[in-house]
C-alpha cells in the first residue's frame, strides 16, 4: 500500500506560479509512474501530467503544455508539479496518483493509489 500526500496548493493571482508536491510512503516509489490529475467544481477529474518511473519520459494535457512541468526525486519519494502562468481555468483540486505498471498513463483507471488532493485557486 502506498500513501500519497499532496501539498503546495493555495490562492494565487492569474499569471502567478505554484509548485505542488506529492510525498509517497514506502520503499517502492521508484517503481511507480506518477500522475497529476485535477477536478474543477462540477466537472470530471481530468489528466494533467504524468512521469515514468525514471523521470525520463513525461506527458502533459494540451491545456497545460508549456506552462506546467512535472518532475520527481526518487531519493525523496516525491513528485512535483511546477505550475507557471496560471489561469483562472486552472482552478481545481489537484491529485497525485501512482501507477504500479510504471507507464504513466493518462487514464484514471490505470492508477492504483491516490492522494487526498490539494486545492488550487487562481483569481483573475
Amino acid at each position: 500500500q502506498v500513501q500519497l500526500v499532496e501539498s503546495g496548493g493555495g490562492l494565487v493571482q492569474a499569471g502567478g506560479s505554484l509548485r505542488l508536491s506529492c510525498a509517497a510512503s514506502g520503499r517502492f516509489f521508484f517503481t511507480y509512474a506518477m500522475g497529476w490529475f485535477r477536478q474543477a467544481p462540477g466537472k470530471e477529474r481530468e489528466f494533467v501530467s504524468a512521469i515514468d518511473r525514471s523521470g525520463g519520459r513525461t506527458g502533459y494535457a494540451d491545456p497545460v503544455k508549456g506552462r506546467f512541468t512535472i518532475s520527481r526525486d526518487n531519493a525523496k519519494n516525491t513528485v512535483y508539479l511546477q505550475m507557471n502562468s496560471l489561469k483562472p481555468e486552472d482552478t481545481a483540486d489537484y491529485y497525485c496518483a501512482a501507477d504500479r505498471n510504471g507507464v504513466g498513463s493518462q487514464t484514471i483507471a490505470d492508477y492504483d493509489y491516490w492522494g487526498q488532493g490539494t486545492q488550487v485557486t487562481v483569481s483573475s
